[in-house]
């Protein structure tokens, strides 16, 4: 328990080593959520790395009381899900710019100074990643493909696009986590 709750400290305050650590540890967890869920194993993969980078962004606000393998479940659960709602409405319109023109433009919501921040200090890391990583990251979360679509578009096998993805993040999540760590202020 004492461990976890380490974890839980470390990673709220956005270390960059705990990262890591939380996926090694609940990264089987929140891969079973997801799959229960969208029941495909690309996907499952997909939605897993996006929980993990949604909870890193949520990390501040996560409340001690709750264990952190459940406050991840129920965030894989809602990752896995709105996927799943994004890929049926896909399906059901053949392409998303046709369905943008028929949809009603959705209610904007107002972001807090520090979604803000957490936003730009995102968009610096993806700035600062190679060429291929930052590619490879804004087809995963900014045009939301699958890993077996962004295989195909890059020309690659879909396990050199897992190797590659996996690198990428890591990369990602250690620049995010410096990125931080330089803007904080010092003691």
């Amino acid at each position: 328990m004492m461990r976890e709750a380490e974890l839980v400290v470390r990673f709220a305050a956005g270390e960059p080593g705990s990262v890591a650590e939380v996926y090694r540890t609940y990264g089987r967890l929140v891969y079973t959520v997801t799959y229960r869920v969208l029941g495909d194993a690309s996907l499952a993969e997909d939605a897993s790395r996006r929980t993990f980078v949604k909870a890193w962004r949520l990390a501040a606000s996560f409340d001690p009381g709750r264990t952190l393998g459940s406050w991840l479940a129920s965030i894989a659960g809602r990752t896995a899900i709105d996927m799943h709602h994004r890929r049926s409405e896909h399906r059901q319109h053949g392409n998303l710019d046709a369905a943008a023109t028929t949809q009603p433009e959705p209610v904007r919501e107002t972001h807090t100074a520090e979604q803000i921040y957490n936003v730009g200090l995102v968009r610096r890391a993806i700035d600062a990643l190679p060429d291929q990583d930052r590619e490879l990251i804004r087809l995963q979360h900014h045009r939301q493909l699958t890993p077996t679509e962004i295989a195909a578009r890059l020309g690659i096998p879909l396990g050199s696009l897992k190797s590659r993805s996996y690198r990428a993040h890591r990369r990602f999540a250690g620049l995010l986590g410096q990125l931080r760590a330089a803007d904080r202020p010092s003691r």
